[in-house]
C-alpha cells in the first residue's frame, strides 16, 4: 500500500483518464442530432452509437481482471489509454455510420480497460483512513463526466464540430498515461498469465453480450414469437449459462464469479446495475425530449443538464461525510430513495418544460447519484480480501455499465412501442373534445368543452405535428416512470444486506 504524494498523483492522473472514458459515454449526448445528420444515421439506430460503447466496455472491463495481473496497474492503464486515443482519432475520421459505430466499439474498448481499475486501486494504493476520500475522488469524477460531458459536447458542436468530441482527448489522454506509468507501482507484471486467457469464455461473454443487446433492441420491432427473436433469445440464455458454467469450473476464471457467494458483494452489485440504468437513461433520455420535442441546439441542450453536474459537486464532500458517519444502508436507502423520485419527477413533463421546470428533479438526482454511489461502493468492496479486489472492482463496474446498456435499449423500446399508442390516444381525445388533453397538446381551449368535434382534413394535418410532439412527450414519459419505479423497486433488495463493520 502506497499513500504518499507519488500515490495521490498517480491516482489522479488515473482518475482524469477514467473521467475522458466515461465522459465519451455522454459527450455525444447533445450532439447526437447533429451526427445523425451529418452522417445520415437512421433513427432506429442513433442508440447504437452509446451502447455499443457501453457493451465494449463491459467486455474490456470482464478482462480487466485478467489483463492487470499479467501487465500489472500501470502498463494496463497506459496501453488502454494510448489505445483509446488512437480510436478517439478514427472517430474523428469516421465518414459513415459503419465506421464510427466501429470505431466507438473500440474506443469502449479500451476504455472500459480504464474505469475498474481506479475503484481497486482506491482501496489497494491507500490506507484505510484515506480510502474514503480516494472513493470520493473516483466516484465523484465518474458521476460528474455523464453529466458534464453534454455541456461540453454541445458546446463543441455548436462552435467547433462534432469531430473534436473526440479530438479533445488526444492530449489529455497522452498525458494521463504517461502520468500514470511513471508514478503507479504497486504491482507487478506476471506474464506467465498471458497463456492462460480462457479464449472460449471470451467468445461466451462477446456472443451473450451481443444476442442481449440484439433481442433488447429487436424485440419490439419483430414481436416476442419472431422465429429471429426467438433465436437470439435462446443463444443469449445459453451463452449466459455456458460463460458462468464454465467460469465457476476453471481454476483460472476469465470472470471469477464466485465472488457473488458474498451476499452483500451481490447486493451491491444489484444496486450497482440499477444506478447505471437510472444514471445513463436519465442522460440519454433528457438530451432527447430537449432536442426533439423542444427542438433546442446542443448548447442549450448542454446548458441545460449542467444543473445535475453542479449539484453532484455541491454534494460531494457532504457525500464523504455522510458516508464515514452514517449506517451504510440507511445512506442507501435515502439515496436511492432520492433518486427515484428525482427520476418519477420527469414523468409529469409537458412540452413546455425547459430549464426552470427541469431544475428541480436535475438537482435531486445530482444529489442522489453521489449519495448512491458512496455507500453502494463501500458496501460491494469495503469488506473484501486485497487478492480478489480487481475481479470484484471489474464485475462491480461492469454489471453498472450493463444495467446502462439495459436501459437505454429498454428505454428506446418503451419510446418506439408507446409513441403510436400515445398518437392514436391523443388523437381521439382532441376528437372528443377534451380540455385536459387539449391542454397537454397546447391548443387553445375555446373549442373544446367535452363536446364532440367535427374535424376536416385540413384541420388533421395542422394537427398531426402537435400531436406526433405530445405522444413523444407521453412516450417520454412512460420511459421515466418505468426508470423510477425500477430505482424504487431496487430497495426491496436492500434488507437482505448486512451493515459492515466499521472497521473495515
Amino acid at each position: 500500500m502506497m499513500g504518499g504524494w507519488r500515490a495521490w498523483a498517480g491516482f489522479t492522473a488515473m482518475t482524469a483518464g477514467m473521467f475522458l472514458a466515461i465522459l465519451d459515454i455522454q459527450v455525444v449526448a447533445s450532439s447526437l442530432i447533429d451526427i445523425q445528420l451529418d452522417l445520415k444515421i437512421p433513427g432506429s439506430r442513433l442508440s447504437y452509437l452509446q451502447t455499443t460503447y457501453l457493451i465494449a466496455e463491459v467486455i474490456a472491463i470482464a478482462l480487466t481482471g485478467w489483463l492487470t495481473r499479467v501487465m500489472s496497474t500501470r502498463w494496463l492503464f497506459a496501453a488502454a489509454m494510448t489505445g483509446f486515443v488512437a480510436a478517439s482519432i478514427c472517430c474523428a475520421a469516421s465518414t459513415s455510420y459503419p465506421m464510427l459505430f466501429a470505431f466507438r466499439f473500440v474506443q469502449g474498448f479500451f476504455g472500459g480497460a480504464v474505469i475498474p481499475i481506479i475503484f481497486s486501486a482506491a482501496f489497494l494504493m491507500f490506507p484505510p483512513a484515506r480510502q474514503p476520500l480516494a472513493t470520493v475522488i473516483g466516484g465523484g469524477f465518474a458521476m460528474l463526466a455523464p453529466t458534464v460531458g453534454p455541456y461540453i459536447g454541445g458546446w463543441i458542436s455548436e462552435h467547433l464540430s462534432w469531430h473534436w468530441l473526440f479530438l479533445i482527448n488526444v492530449a489529455p489522454g497522452l498525458l494521463v498515461a504517461v502520468i500514470a506509468a511513471v508514478f503507479v507501482r504497486y504491482d507487478k507484471p506476471d506474464w506467465k498469465h498471458a497463456a492462460r486467457l480462457d479464449v472460449v469464455a471470451l467468445g461466451l461473454i462477446v456472443f451473450f453480450l451481443t444476442s442481449l443487446e440484439l433481442v433488447l433492441k429487436e424485440a419490439p420491432h419483430r414481436g416476442l414469437r419472431d422465429a429471429l427473436t426467438l433465436g437470439l433469445g435462446a443463444a443469449c440464455l445459453m451463452s449466459g449459462v455456458g460463460v458462468v458454467a464454465r467460469c465457476l469450473r476453471t481454476t483460472e476464471p476469465l470472470v471469477d464469479f464466485t465472488v457473488f457467494r458474498d451476499r452483500t458483494f451481490a447486493i451491491g452489485a444489484w444496486f450497482s446495475f440499477m444506478l447505471g440504468m437510472a444514471l445513463f437513461g436519465a442522460m440519454y433520455l433528457l438530451p432527447l425530449f430537449l432536442g426533439y420535442v423542444r427542438e433546442l441546439g446542443p448548447l442549450d441542450i448542454g446548458t441545460v443538464m449542467i444543473v445535475t453536474g453542479f449539484a453532484q459537486l455541491l454534494t460531494a464532500p457532504f457525500a464523504t461525510i455522510a458516508e464515514q458517519r452514517l449506517p451504510v444502508r440507511s445512506l442507501t436507502a435515502f439515496g436511492y430513495a432520492l433518486l427515484a423520485i428525482g427520476i418519477l419527477w420527469n414523468a409529469f413533463a409537458t412540452h413546455a418544460w425547459e430549464y426552470n421546470e427541469l431544475f428541480g428533479p436535475q438537482i435531486l438526482r445530482g444529489v442522489a447519484f453521489m449519495l448512491c454511489l458512496l455507500p453502494v461502493t463501500r458496501l460491494a468492496l469495503g469488506q473484501l480480501p486485497a487478492a480478489r479486489m480487481a475481479n470484484a472492482s471489474g464485475l462491480f463496474n461492469l454489471i453498472r455499465n450493463l444495467g446502462g446498456a439495459v436501459g437505454l435499449a429498454l428505454i428506446d423500446t418503451v419510446i418506439e412501442v408507446r409513441s403510436p399508442h400515445h398518437v392514436e390516444r391523443i388523437a381521439t381525445q382532441l376528437q372528443a373534445g377534451s380540455r385536459n388533453m387539449a391542454a397537454f397538446v397546447g391548443l387553445p381551449l375555446e373549442r373544446f368543452t367535452g363536446a364532440p368535434l367535427n374535424v376536416d382534413d385540413a384541420t388533421k394535418e395542422i394537427l398531426r405535428p402537435l400531436i406526433e410532439r405530445a405522444a413523444a412527450v407521453a412516450s417520454f414519459n412512460d420511459a421515466w416512470m418505468l426508470l423510477g419505479i425500477l430505482v424504487a423497486a431496487s430497495l426491496l433488495a436492500l434488507p437482505l444486506t448486512k451493515q459492515p463493520n466499521a472497521a473495515a
